[in-house]
């Protein structure tokens, strides 16, 4: 195991470089690199969270006294957040991932780890809110009390279920049957991504609330730890491909057999996922021991 792991190490960082590529789920080459995935799917959904944030935080900074810089952090962290979100589903990366397993996971990394959490600390939802007229804006306040969106919104965003949801999302979507599905069918995949991205966006909301103890986060933060880095030491020790859509492919466009690029690809989640994990329990940690000595 020492020779290919030393190999796999040394592929990590050419593994995230645009390279020769390999066709979608078709088991056939070809020379093209990866491409930037212009779907309007993608596009359009982006522009649109993008102007509504816009338009809304121009509203709130000009009644706000402070003006602008009161709104500044909030406008930081989300341009962040949503650049870094439209990188991983737009840019090379995302269709490297439909050729390389590590690929794949390296950009769901990106947006469950630093896409979704950046989002969430710059509190979109109230500023968007401000996006609409006055009329529009008691609209949605009267629809999101409603008990048909409120009860599910505090069932989803409590930090045990959020926890549980999150979890159940990774290892389902990386059961073999749903995961080669996900390669095989765009509407899949988008599927895939989508749940990805909401049941972080749940998770971190759940983490990062003022209303969530800090032991309750800490205690989730580090079971998911397990949960997701056990997956990861699973995959990075299976000795076979797990993923046909893969295996067919013969080798990576860097080289790696099926098996490495998928032992890879569980590194990637059991060591940077696990720190990041552990990383925000230690924060919140020691905001509780701050707390309880004073």
């Amino acid at each position: 195991m020492g020779a290919a792991m030393r190999r796999l190490i040394g592929a990590v960082v050419p593994a995230l470089l645009a390279a020769p590529a390999w066709a979608h789920d078709s088991g056939q080459p070809h020379d093209e690199p990866p491409g930037w995935t212009l779907d309007p799917g993608i596009i359009v959904p982006l522009l649109v969270a993008l102007l509504l944030f816009v338009v809304g935080w121009r509203r709130l900074a000009r009644r706000s006294g402070q003006g602008m810089e009161r709104w500044g952090r909030n406008a930081r962290l989300f341009g962040t957040g949503w650049l870094i979100l439209g990188i991983a589903l737009v840019s090379p990366l995302h269709e490297a991932g439909e050729r390389s397993f590590a690929a794949h996971m390296f950009e769901h990394e990106v947006i469950m780890l630093v896409a979704a959490p950046l989002l969430v600390l710059s509190r979109p939802l109230p500023v968007m809110l401000w996006a609409f007229p006055a009329a529009g804006r008691r609209a949605i306040g009267r629809l999101v009390a409603s008990p048909a969106v409120a009860v599910p919104w505090r069932t989803l965003s409590a930090p045990f279920t959020a926890t549980l949801v999150q979890a159940a999302a990774l290892w389902l979507w990386h059961a073999p049957a749903l995961f080669d599905l996900a390669l095989a069918h765009d509407g899949w995949h988008a599927a895939q991504h989508l749940s990805f991205l909401v049941s972080a966006l749940f998770f971190w909301s759940a983490m990062l609330g003022r209303h969530t103890a800090a032991g309750t986060a800490a205690l989730c933060l580090v079971a998911t730890s397990i949960v997701s880095g056990a997956l990861g030491a699973l995959m990075a020790f299976a000795t076979s491909p797990w993923y046909a859509g893969y295996a067919r492919l013969g080798l990576a466009p860097w080289g790696l057999t099926p098996a490495e690029d998928q032992q890879l690809a569980g590194l990637l989640m059991w060591v940077p996922g696990g720190l990041v994990h552990a990383g925000a329990a230690l924060i919140v940690m020691r905001r509780l021991l701050r707390t309880a000595h004073g």
